[in-house]
């Protein structure tokens, strides 16, 4: 089970005259900030109540519409995770077109259409503007949600729950939105496959036919097109919409004041060699409000980007990391904070300690002249660019009015930009960022990170928590028996594949896997023999999609038609993966064990292995107590950014194959795979039958 731009444009403003009479001594001065102008904006409402915003562009010939609903719906409970599933189970057809009918017209004018539980979008040409808007009403009122479109979902949203089980950012996510506003809030409800399961055809429908109402709506068009044009297309097609009564559920809000002291909470990850750390709080800061442009400003210079202190601080100064970065978001029912970074296990505590040390800094150290206007200058040109996208655009008319923000915010957004002073961004510092009254979230290595963290808790107390967020108490470590070594463990796991007699048998192996990925059923096969040849050929419908092929001597990848040949490195690594009997002679690829302790996984006790081959590449192994057979690996990779990470792979349902004298294989694993890890059910193996050479072609 082996490794299966705007650019910058300098203007030079030269010339003798100028030269002479300008005093390049002397900074000049910031120019008035631009006045923005965001187009031509309309607006009307339906009888319906459903607010229409128009905003003329006419610089080409499209247009973006968008309805976005101001609700507070029910808390999802039991049932947490189905409120994500409506971007999918909301395009699975409607009383008039199929889901297949839905997908074709949509591309055949090479249009977009979203939906999230929250919204609808869509955009095009503006020759299909009335057909866009004819399908996002036909959506929005007449969506039919069936029993197996949600099984569908249900099985994929599934799959990702898996892969964030191994994802330390997933894991940081998921705790973070608990430990910051708590179950009882919208924000703090997290699936697990507990939920997810119990997900019901009921709610989705219930959910749709009473949040989905034109009363609580606003849709904003955005384009070349003027309301003479595009208000009787809406009233035709959105005047049928009913209104209805809307509830408002009530949510326990969390304490958005700093009254309680800093905590740690940790999720403990197997095998991993850096943290994912995070500091952050809930924040009492909505759209609109006085103090966003002056927060964001502050914000930015603590860790907007790679100028800000943390980044400097994090990466420039000490070397702990690739960066580090915070963010500060409003939101109309609490907003958060949160700085975070990926550090090594031996320096996570240090970099925690340098986040916290910049977050006090920013209320007591006065920013610059040159950094508040570098900073300005930044997020004013960040600003302007986004005026170009139109759902940009067509986003700000909708968050004047649902948010109650003053008409002109963002009209005068540069003009108040351009305002923010030194003082302000000490006193937002003072206001927003608080390092003494935070979570610090953190998912890495328990056994070398976990203890070090107690010192930055109030009560020097750590809270564990698992992947979704779900309290837990984590399992003590356990004394390795005396005696017991890297090289018996692995003695043991030989043995109990079958040992020595059955390994030096193999001749060949065929063996044929199905997994699923994004609805698609896939079959695997995988080829093997003693001459060193290798075989993986993913299919489905029996249409290869991609292959691997090794002769012994030479071999390609093959993907979309796409042929790329190995190179030398990637032969060493497939001669080893093609080696039958590898297992028994690692010395061969200079792999060294060390025995680091024992670990639970899947509630039973396991062997912890750490294997070294002779290039440096590292991989954690688990090993059953009782069984000694192999349960995960866990192989250590170094990304683009220069960041490692870990890929889990589990193996269970060991089973002798027909013929093998003995030998055993995992009948069910999981492999890393596309943003998904892949299980694999093993279907058929066949052992030292003959192989064809014209496999290996």
């Amino acid at each position: 089970m082996k490794k299966i731009t705007l650019s910058i444009i300098a203007i030079a403003l030269a010339g003798a005259t100028w030269a002479q009479t300008v005093d390049r001594s002397v900074k000049p001065k910031p120019g008035p900030a631009p006045e923005i102008k965001l187009g031509k904006n309309e607006s009307f409402t339906l009888p319906n109540g459903l607010q229409v915003f128009v905003v003329e562009n006419h610089k080409l010939p499209t247009i973006a519409a968008s309805i976005e609903f101001s609700i507070k719906p029910e808390l999802q409970g039991d049932m947490t995770g189905y409120r994500d599933m409506m971007s999918e189970l909301l395009l699975s057809g409607t009383t008039t077109r199929s889901k297949d009918k839905l997908n074709e017209e949509i591309d055949q004018m090479g249009a977009n259409i979203n939906v999230s539980d929250e919204g609808i979008s869509g955009g095009g040409l503006k020759k299909y503007t009335e057909k866009i808007l004819d399908l996002m009403a036909d959506i929005t009122m007449n969506t039919v949600i069936s029993q197996d479109e949600l099984d569908k979902t249900k099985k994929k949203t599934l799959s990702g729950l898996e892969t964030q089980k191994s994802d330390p950012d997933a894991m940081v996510r998921n705790v973070s939105a608990i430990v910051n506003f708590g179950t009882n809030h919208p924000n703090g409800e997290v699936a697990s496959e507990e939920s997810v399961k119990k997900i019901t055809l009921d709610r989705c429908n219930k959910y749709y036919k009473t949040y989905f109402r034109p009363n609580v709506a606003y849709m904003a068009i955005v384009g070349d097109v003027t309301v003479a044009e595009i208000k009787p297309l809406i009233e035709k097609y959105f005047s049928k919409w009913q209104r209805a009564d809307v509830p408002e559920a009530t949510y326990t809000i969390p304490a958005l004041t700093a009254n309680k002291l800093t905590k740690v909470a940790f999720a403990p990850r197997t095998g991993s060699v850096q943290s994912v750390v995070s500091v952050t709080y809930p924040v009492d800061l909505v759209p609109g409000a006085p103090d966003v442009i002056k927060a964001r400003v502050a914000n930015t210079i603590l860790g907007g980007g790679s100028q800000g202190r943390l980044f400097t601080g994090i990466r420039e100064k000490h070397g702990w990391g690739y960066g580090a970065y915070s963010g500060l978001q409003e939101d109309i029912l609490g907003g958060y904070f949160n700085a975070s970074g990926k550090f090594r296990n031996v320096v996570s505590d240090s970099a925690l300690g340098a986040i916290l040390d910049e977050m006090r800094l920013m209320q007591t150290d006065k920013v610059s002249d040159t950094t508040l206007q570098n900073t300005i200058t930044y997020l004013s040109g960040g600003f302007a660019i986004g005026l170009e996208d139109p759902k940009r655009v067509a986003q700000y008319a909708i968050n004047i009015e649902r948010y109650h923000m003053p008409k002109d915010f963002y009209q005068n957004y540069l003009k108040n930009l351009a305002a923010v002073t030194g003082d302000d961004v000490m006193e937002m510092s003072k206001k927003y960022i608080r390092p003494d009254h935070a979570n610090i979230v953190v998912a890495g290595s328990k056994e070398e990170v976990a203890n070090k963290l107690a010192l930055f808790s109030a009560d020097g107390k750590i809270d564990y928590y698992d992947y979704s967020g779900k309290s837990i108490q984590p399992s003590e470590a356990k004394t390795v028996p005396a005696g017991m070594t890297a090289d018996a463990v692995y003695k043991n796991y030989v043995a109990a594949i079958g040992g020595e007699k059955a390994m030096n048998s193999l001749k060949s192996i065929k063996m044929v896997c199905n997994t699923e990925i994004q609805d698609m059923a896939l079959a695997i096969t995988i080829i093997k023999t003693s001459a060193g040849q290798f075989k993986e050929a993913v299919e489905m419908n029996k249409m290869v999609l991609q292959k691997q092929v090794f002769d012994g001597k030479k071999g390609y990848q093959e993907a979309q038609g796409q042929k790329k040949e190995m190179t030398a490195e990637e032969i060493a690594e497939t001669k080893e993966q093609t080696d039958l009997q590898s297992d028994l002679h690692p010395e061969k690829y200079g792999i060294k064990r060390t025995l680091t302790g024992i670990e639970t996984i899947e509630g039973a006790d396991a062997y912890v292995v750490d294997a070294v081959d002779g290039k440096g590449k590292k991989t954690t192994e688990y090993y059953d107590v009782k069984s000694s057979l192999k349960v995960r690996d866990v192989k250590f990779e170094k990304g683009e950014d220069g960041t490692v990470s870990g890929k889990s792979s589990d193996y269970s349902d060991y089973r002798d194959v027909p013929g093998g004298n003995g030998y055993k294989i995992p009948y069910f694993f999981s492999i890393p795979g596309p943003g998904v890890n892949l299980n694999l059910k093993v279907q058929s193996v066949e052992l030292n039958k003959e192989i064809p050479a014209s496999e290996f072609n």
